[in-house]
């Protein structure tokens, strides 16, 4: 008879779900999905698509890119980011500031709204998604912890003001050259200011006003006329739409293109995204590589912070390695249907949260509402004026401009707004791609400089209690041969020579020292360069009559310490739980406590 086969256990059915959750995040609202989610993701969905379609637009234009280019990336990107993301509530799709870097990295190689222009475009949206994809499948999502919230803040500052300045030749109706310079650019706008279409800025500026007002002021005078709080939000997030719909209607029915000479979108393209197939091209790659690392961690960061903070309003948790696949699997998509890189919208984002957006389905939602404005509705746009989607981008960017950070970091830590400061004017004198580079140096090298100086301090007992403060900062009792010694930092190459030569010098200035206590309870790591140091010390220091020993070394510490016999030559008993314990018997006459 043969012995029946072991029923799987409950276990290892619920790791093989857990897995196939992790791989294909989409099944756990998916399979679960309840009634009273549907009317929130409709809603938020088909609000989020009222604000994309023409910030999608015209994000393909600041990127050099035709309208409906922006339209096609927010399709297929979307859904796909809808499956494979983590977050319910992220809205992906074109973005300012990676808008910003497309036009900074493809616009050096061909000239902005050429064939090879929109060919570079996708080469650049496969290569980012591909280092996307690449890095969440080895998760390598930790990376992007190395742009600080200094230097993001830095350059989405600097990039608004690239930006907004870069609007203002289609607010002022200008023909100019394109220009990677800010100073450039302002070189370029300052003597043709005379040239300006005072029709066209009238158009551009009402559009500010009108936006402006419908993101501030729109929302409570609805409250005040008592409409539903469920109407507030549609109507407010429509006012980009409203804008579109009355200046294109304006200038087709005044034919204000023809007698004034506004500049109009023109004939957009109707009918299903395209299928295209990005240049491979081996020398190309290698020069929007560059733009490709920046948008690839650029991206990532902004949509993983927006994303955290969304998610955990309602308790709930994403991952970064499966963040940067979904993302990675969005502008995949892009690539091969007719669009540019994308990333998660801080505003559209919000908005979506706000709307009632439970699931995923709500960006699929999107997608297809935008998917029937381009098979049917793109003749519309014929008529609209460049200006109004240049006042879209100029109310959109003005958030991006972070004063508030700048000033809470000088009064908090003026090393994180130096770095702040060295990425903003780098972005704007060097450019983009170099200036992200510049800061990112500058804020490890800040980091070096801060951390190569670590906080000292001698403490002694408060009171009666177990508890050992700074001797400057409150009133504590020390002992009279007796010195102990915080190090509130971990020890590495960096900061070595200065831990001896504070060590040494609060020695030689105190000649009745026998026995120094050094309190680990600050330190997390001791790299080789600071245990060899940490040797020397100890050997020099009972040449010189002075007995030393260690208390409150965290697990990991010690574990390394004990590996690499450091205990063995530190002398039996030198090791104490607590400093507590240590005083008792170093100072107070107490037992020794076994190592």
């Amino acid at each position: 008879m043969l012995p029946e086969k072991p029923k799987p256990s409950y276990r290892s059915a619920h790791s093989r779900q857990r897995a196939l959750y992790s791989y294909l995040p989409f099944l756990r609202w998916l399979l679960h999905y309840q009634r009273q989610d549907l009317p929130g993701d409709v809603l938020a969905g088909a609000i989020a698509a009222i604000m994309l379609v023409p910030q999608s637009m015209a994000y393909a234009l600041l990127a050099g890119l035709p309208p409906q280019v922006g339209l096609y990336a927010s399709i297929a990107p979307l859904i796909l980011y809808a499956l494979l993301g983590t977050s319910r509530t992220l809205s992906v799709g074109p973005v300012a500031t990676v808008s910003l870097l497309v036009a900074t990295g493809v616009g050096k190689l061909a000239q902005p709204g050429s064939a090879d222009y929109i060919a570079y475009a996708l080469a650049l949206a496969l290569l980012v998604g591909l280092i996307q994809v690449g890095m969440g499948i080895v998760r390598l999502g930790f990376l992007a912890n190395y742009l600080s919230h200094a230097v993001i803040s830095g350059f989405t500052s600097a990039a608004a003001l690239i930006i907004g300045f870069g609007q203002l030749k289609h607010l002022l109706g200008l023909s100019l050259p394109p220009t990677e310079s800010f100073l450039g650019l302002l070189g370029a706008i300052a003597p043709r200011l005379s040239e300006t279409n005072p029709i066209t800025l009238g158009i551009g500026l009402s559009g500010i006003a009108i936006l402006l007002y419908g993101n501030t002021r729109l929302g409570s005078q609805l409250e005040r006329w008592g409409v539903a709080p469920s109407w507030v939000t549609p109507v407010t997030r429509s006012s980009p739409l409203f804008v579109v719909l009355v200046g294109t209607l304006l200038v087709w029915w005044l034919r204000l293109d023809q007698v004034a000479d506004v500049n109009i979108v023109g004939a957009v393209p109707s009918g299903m995204p395209p299928i295209t197939l990005p240049p491979v091209n081996w020398t190309l790659w290698q020069q929007l590589v560059p733009a490709a690392l920046a948008i690839s961690f650029v991206g990532f960061v902004e949509s993983v912070a927006v994303g955290k903070s969304l998610a955990s309003k309602r308790r709930q948790t994403i991952d970064a390695n499966q963040e940067l696949i979904g993302l990675g699997a969005a502008n995949l998509g892009a690539a091969v249907t007719g669009g540019f890189p994308v990333t998660g919208g801080l505003s559209r984002s919000i908005v979506n949260f706000q709307a009632g957006a439970n699931t995923g389905l709500a960006s699929i939602i999107t997608a297809l509402l935008i998917l029937l404005v381009v098979l049917f509705l793109t003749p519309l746009f014929y008529y609209l004026p460049q200006a109004l989607l240049a006042s879209t981008i100029l109310v959109a960017v003005l958030g991006l401009l972070d004063w508030a950070t700048l000033r809470l970091m000088w009064r908090y830590n003026k090393t994180d707004a130096a770095s702040l400061l060295v990425t903003f004017f780098a972005v704007l004198a060097i450019g983009i791609e170099v200036g992200i580079l510049v800061g990112i140096a500058a804020s490890v090298i800040l980091y070096l400089w801060r951390t190569s100086q670590p906080h000292i301090a001698v403490v002694g007992r408060v009171g009666n209690s177990e508890h050992f403060r700074n001797v400057r900062r409150h009133e504590v009792t020390t002992y009279p041969h007796l010195l102990i010694v915080r190090i509130d930092e971990s020890l590495y190459f960096a900061n070595t020579q200065y831990l001896e030569t504070q060590l040494r010098a609060a020695i030689a200035t105190r000649p009745e020292i026998t026995t120094l206590l050094l309190m680990g309870s600050g330190i997390n790591f001791i790299d080789a360069s600071a245990l060899e140091s940490l040797e020397r010390l100890i050997i020099d220091f009972k040449d010189a009559g002075v007995e030393c020993y260690l208390s409150e070394i965290k697990g990991p510490v010690m574990d390394r310490l004990t590996r690499v016999g450091f205990i063995e030559h530190l002398g039996p008993n030198h090791i104490f739980l607590s400093t507590h314990q240590a005083v008792k018997a170093l100072a107070e006459g107490g037992d020794r406590p076994e190592t």
